[in-house]
């Protein structure tokens, strides 16, 4: 790009106007920068309704230029009909000016990039990789939540002070008073149905009365503290997260950290702590509920009267089965608690955050409820409990 000024002789670029048409060369003067572009394409449009053409620019007395203006400049060159790409397009511009000029250039130039998408494999190897990279990022920083939560916990009990009373009986009476009657209702509705349906299938041999040793190790063993587990999960760790999450919204958390308090053991240990200790008690009530709704439906099935029921549960169940279930209770409420107060703590600062992590919640505390259940049962299996 020629440095030099190519102004006729004896013609001056005026400076009344930002562009003017001399001998079929155009004259760019004054300022091309953003805020005076409209003045420019003024100009511009009265040159061009007036018919004139030109081979190239002068750029010589241009004060200030921007990208903006580079690019009013390749406008008007397409416009009056100078070739922009040839070498004398643009003269006489200030070593700034053109070096500004070339940027701009390659820039429209240079083609964008199309993506290289691959194979309908690779995309969804691809993908798959990447999600398994989240997910294994997000599993190790929810077992350090862990560490510091149990870390926590254990500090405060060593230091009973330091327990948040009124917070931990607050939570205590949302996670398991409050929760009794939908408990209730839904194991009584279950010790109903595995009733039915065992009574339905030990008919054909004769055996309606293994229907209780049925409803009595189903309920206690397994279903009475993995169906409240599951709703605990559902109610009380959505709850957590959601929580916690709205206060991460409100800039709170972020207000506890800069007052110097662990918003682990105010807002989480408290939860954590009170849903270990309610939830053996739901499932302990669970499971009268459970063989209370089997009772009954034995009764009006096979005309079992309570009495025999409950004789009949004696003779065939054990306590240990009943130990069996109540002891999954607070490994599954500790995890319960610590995936709705992760989840809550990292919520972003936007509401549809809250959403996407009380779902998430809720999804990987049943996913964990019935891992661990899978778990504890292949274990008692092995040593024959």
């Amino acid at each position: 790009m020629a440095s030099e000024s190519v102004l006729a002789p004896g013609v001056d670029a005026p400076s009344t106007a930002p562009i003017v048409v001399v001998d079929a060369a155009a004259y760019a003067s004054g300022n091309w920068t953003t805020p005076a572009l409209a003045g420019v394409e003024t100009a511009i449009d009265r040159l061009i309704r007036s018919g004139a053409r030109a081979s190239r620019i002068d750029l010589s007395t241009i004060d200030r230029l921007d990208t903006n203006g580079v690019l009013e400049l390749f406008e008007a060159a397409r416009r009056l009909g100078v070739d922009a790409g040839a070498p004398a397009a643009f003269i006489g511009a200030k070593p700034d000016h053109a070096r500004l000029i070339e940027v701009v250039e390659r820039a429209i130039a240079a083609p964008d990039p199309e993506p290289d998408r691959g194979s309908a494999i690779g995309r969804v190897l691809e993908r798959l990789g990447r999600t398994t990279v989240d997910v294994a990022s997000e599993g190790l920083e929810l077992l350090s939540f862990v560490g510091a939560s149990t870390v926590t916990i254990l500090r405060m009990i060593a230091a009973p002070w330091r327990i948040r009373w009124r917070s931990l009986v607050t939570q205590i009476e949302a996670t398991g008073l409050n929760a009794l009657p939908i408990v209730g209702l839904l194991n009584f509705l279950i010790g109903v149905v595995v009733a039915y349906q065992a009574a339905n299938q030990l008919e054909k041999f004769g055996a309606q009365l293994l229907t209780v040793d049925s409803v009595g190790i189903g309920v206690l063993r397994e279903l009475g503290v993995l169906i409240t587990a599951i709703i605990v999960a559902g109610r009380s760790g959505s709850a957590f997260t959601a929580q916690i999450g709205s206060m991460r919204v409100n800039q709170e958390v972020d207000a506890m950290q800069a007052l110097g308090l662990d918003p682990i053991e105010i807002l989480c240990a408290p939860r954590i702590m009170a849903l270990v200790l309610v939830l053996p008690l739901l499932t302990f009530y669970a499971d009268i509920m459970g063989v209370l709704g089997g009772a009954v439906a034995a009764m009006f099935a096979l005309d079992i009267t309570i009495t025999q029921f409950a004789k009949q549960l004696q003779a065939a169940v054990s306590i240990n089965h009943f130990w069996v279930g109540l002891v999954k209770a607070p490994v599954m409420a500790a995890v319960i608690a610590a995936i709705g107060c992760f989840h809550g703590l990292k919520v972003s600062s936007n509401a549809e955050s809250v959403g996407r992590r009380t779902t998430q919640s809720v999804v990987q505390a049943v996913f964990f409820v019935i891992a661990i259940d899978a778990v504890f049962s292949v274990f008692f299996l092995i040593i024959g409990v």
